[in-house]
């Protein structure tokens, strides 16, 4: 809803989180683009209306900005909404005699969200073009440093230090945080309509909370799935308390994709590692071709060439749409979990086993091929250091039949510099599959 604004309408900037160099770098690089300059001075302005705390400014009126950015006011409301519609800052308004608007201000995402995002990414990319879009993908790519002859000497917190008792009473106050805001999206559904078409002595009071109403949005943005046959599908996984399964209108809308589209699941499931998180090209080892059939072959088509060609089981499918999705690792990173998972496994994927990984992964910020490769053989090691020092002549054996068929990329095989002839050839398929 337009409102209109006069020069003499105040605002007051709340910084909601915390700024730093990398930030102003990917608003400058990537969100410009796609906003354009008076949106992003807008964004720096505001951040400069801020005190010397950089937690609030003061009482200001908009001829202030006007007069500061030299834009008419109309032009300032149209960055305003720019930067409002990407997530960069939310906006407040109450009416009285002289309008008062409240900027709350938060961080730009970071530049692998961005290149991820299914919106942003694409936007940016058609308004630069090919050749420019790479070269930003070469300045935000991670220089990768070859480590294999080194040995991590990295101290734990526990090895260092020592706890003591203390009597110091510990108080939590609000301490100041990074923070990003969601991009703001349109409603995908008529919520009111939606919820009108479901019987009222069907569904409890609190049915549709704003998770609810959350994840049914995604899932029409996700699944391209239209108004009416939202509501039956939502009506179908009503339960017995009242309330939405969760899991089960996911299944609904997933098994309704999936019949529209020959069996077939959203395209991140067939998209490959982005660009600027690959290993740079000059690498002709085993390793580096292991890093790169991983890098540049779809989740999808990894793990049908597991099947020997044939199509993955939609079990198999699903939890690696989790993996994409939900859990957003990236799907060169997907690849090394599901080749890990399958050879010390007995070639299943186990769903709590790759939620124990995927936990640890996350906590550790795994992105690239190369770091999920290092941190599994890393943790492949430290646990058999445990079992070598604890556990029976039985369990050794076991432990030692499960080493004859880890991933080629550990030590073991590595340092016969080859790998087993059933890797090899699954490797040298998909490397064909994709030069």
């Amino acid at each position: 809803m337009h409102r209109t604004i006069l020069p003499a309408d105040t605002y007051v900037v709340i910084n909601k989180t915390v700024l730093n160099e990398e930030d102003r770098k990917i608003i400058t690089m990537l969100y410009q683009p796609i906003i354009g300059f008076a949106a992003v001075s807008l964004y720096f302005t505001l951040i400069d209306d801020l005190d010397k705390k950089e937690v609030r400014s003061d009482e200001l009126t908009h001829h202030h900005l006007m007069a500061t950015m030299q834009l008419k006011l109309d032009d300032i409301v149209v960055a305003r909404e720019k930067l409002e519609g990407v997530g960069l800052i939310k906006t407040y308004f109450r009416q009285d005699n002289v309008n008062n608007y409240v900027y709350l201000l938060y961080s730009p995402i970071s530049a692998n969200d961005f290149f991820n995002h299914p919106i942003l990414n694409i936007v940016l990319y058609n308004n630069l073009g090919k050749n420019e879009y790479n070269k930003l993908l070469n300045v935000f790519r991670i220089p990768r440093i070859i480590l294999k002859d080194y040995e991590d000497i990295t101290r734990s917190f526990d090895e260092v230090f020592s706890s003591v008792p203390g009597r110091s009473e510990i108080v939590i106050s609000d301490i100041a945080s990074k923070s990003s805001s969601n991009i703001l999206l349109n409603d995908c559904i008529d919520f009111d309509m939606l919820i009108s078409s479901i019987p009222k002595d069907m569904v409890n009071d609190k049915c549709f909370t704003d998770d609810v109403k959350e994840l049914i949005n995604s899932l029409v943005y996700t699944y391209h799935i239209d108004q009416f046959h939202m509501q039956d599908l939502v009506r179908d996984s009503i339960n017995e308390k009242g309330l939405v399964d969760k899991t089960l209108l996911r299944k609904n809308c997933r098994n309704v994709y999936q019949l529209d589209n020959t069996g077939s699941l959203p395209t991140l499931v067939y998209s490959k590692q982005p660009e600027y998180l690959k290993k740079p090209a000059g690498d002709n080892s085993k390793w580096a071709k292991m890093v790169y059939t991983f890098e540049n072959t779809t989740p999808y088509n990894y793990l049908k060439a597991q099947y020997k060609g044939a199509e993955p089981t939609s079990r198999d499918l699903r939890l690696i749409e989790n993996l994409l999705i939900e859990q957003k690792l990236n799907p060169g990173v997907v690849n090394v979990l599901i080749s890990y998972v399958l050879k010390i496994n007995n070639q299943k994927l186990s769903k709590n086993y790759i939620e124990t990984i995927v936990g640890q992964w996350k906590r550790l910020k795994v992105e690239t091929v190369e770091d999920a490769m290092r941190v599994t053989e890393k943790e492949h090691k430290k646990l058999k250091k445990i079992i070598d020092n604890k556990s029976t002549t039985t369990t050794k054996k076991y432990v030692q039949k499960k080493e004859e068929s880890l991933p080629a990329w550990f030590d073991k095989e590595l340092q016969n510099n080859e790998s087993s002839i059933q890797e090899q050839d699954e490797m040298e398929k998909l490397l064909k599959e994709i030069s």
